[in-house]
């Protein structure tokens, strides 16, 4: 039954461009109509089980049985597969790559609930999966100025990645509206790049936290490098104790790192940062989210990528703020920005792939590349973006209107 189920499913899934299909035991299926702009691929299924495991969940099949390495691509690449499936079915225009069963939405629901817990011990384990892999791998993808894994900002598009996240780290200075000596937390500093950039262009004194032992380990090193260990500290805690301790601080930022605090620890999180930001503060969030309303992670997100991740929606992170009254002063959508930068980090890896595959293997390098591919196409066609929220405890804390943001970038 698994044969037909998937001809109908890719009969409506697929009609622009053109995807062809070997089955293991040799039959071809063709679908769709070349199109410009829309890619042709072809598969071949090793063995008469991918095409069940896709019918059965269509996102997770596919994906694991391409990083098993049953499902081959013959014809294009990882990027232009799912690319393909997400272009014909926008979400601007109603569409879906499609859901699992029943019975698999009942029990990836029952799971992201529980994983959605996030307590201290919960939130250094799931970061730890995804960062503690190894700082080499992330020197071949990131750009090598900065080291910054989220969002960069694209006012060109000639602009080489470096200059991008450089424009970004000056896009969110800018919202910070800094003053030489300012105290800054950044929460989620990853290898340092932000801290770095506020202290040599801002002249403040920037407390970084993260989890992550191999990202602390090397931002020091990078703080040092850069001739700024008298302005920076990387520390290596959870923001609730940071919180805990009562300190306060002038600026507060935060990017990239929301998408792992988990849904349950929305209002924990930002109780934390009204307490310490102080009373004429000014804090940027950055973070990924849905254009819609409220969901859930993807099963092979949550299994492969980021355990106890969640992408929030603009409406559930401001009704988490509201209740502590921080004041979103300025809200930005980024819809086409990280499409272009993983699209740059996808490029990198590809370059990369023969030091990428020595580091891991050639099943971590198919893993790898199927999550970038994901995660470009859904900001191309899903229903992601990034937002960048502007909180304040104080309507009198910014200028009463906008023109600050308005100064060309650096």
């Amino acid at each position: 039954m698994s044969k037909p189920l998937l001809d109908r499913f890719l009969s409506r899934a697929v009609k622009l461009g053109r995807l062809g299909i070997v089955f293991a035991d040799g039959q071809v299926s063709t679908y769709g109509s070349p199109a410009a702009g829309f890619p042709e691929i072809v598969l071949r299924f090793t063995d008469s089980r991918v095409a069940r495991d896709i019918i059965m969940d269509p996102r997770l099949g596919a994906a694991e049985a391409f990083v098993d390495g049953r499902l081959l691509i013959e014809e294009g690449d990882v990027m232009g597969l799912v690319g393909l499936l997400r272009a014909n079915n926008a979400w601007d225009k109603g569409g879906d790559i499609g859901p699992p069963r029943r019975l698999k939405r009942w029990i990836n629901r029952a799971s992201f609930a529980a994983e959605q817990i996030n307590n201290r011990v919960g939130s250094r384990q799931n970061v730890a999966h995804h960062y503690d892999i190894g700082n080499d791998l992330y020197a071949l993808m990131l750009d090598a100025e900065h080291w910054q894994y989220s969002c960069a900002y694209w006012p060109r598009d000639d602009m080489t990645l470096a200059e991008a996240q450089s424009a970004k780290l000056a896009h969110i200075a800018k919202k910070l509206v800094l003053s030489p000596g300012q105290t800054v937390l950044d929460i989620g500093c990853g290898w340092g790049g932000m801290a770095i950039y506020l202290a040599k262009h801002h002249a403040v004194h920037v407390t970084g936290i993260t989890l992550s032992e191999e990202q602390a380990a090397l931002a020091r090193d990078r703080v040092r490098a850069a001739g700024v260990a008298d302005k920076v500290t990387i520390l290596l805690e959870d923001y609730r104790d940071i919180a805990a301790s009562d300190r306060r601080f002038d600026r507060i930022v935060s990017v990239g790192m929301f998408e792992h605090v988990g849904r349950a620890q929305f209002e924990t999180f930002f109780r934390a940062c009204a307490a310490m930001l102080a009373d004429d503060g000014v804090m940027l969030l950055h973070t990924i989210g849905r254009f819609g309303g409220p969901g859930i992670t993807d099963a092979f997100t949550r299994k492969y990528i980021f355990p106890g991740g969640y992408i929030p929606a603009l409406s559930e992170t401001l009704a988490a703020s509201e209740k502590v009254r921080l004041i979103a002063a300025d809200v930005e959508t980024l819809r086409l920005h990280y499409a272009k930068t993983i699209r740059a980090w996808y490029a990198n890896c590809i370059d990369n792939k023969a030091k990428i595959i020595a580091l891991h293997d050639e099943r971590f390098f198919r893993m790898w590349t199927f999550y970038l591919a994901g995660a470009a196409t859904v900001f191309e066609n899903g229903g992601m973006c990034n937002y960048q929220i502007q909180y304040v405890r104080s309507r009198r804390a910014l200028p009463i209107t906008r023109d600050y943001l308005l100064n060309p970038l650096p």
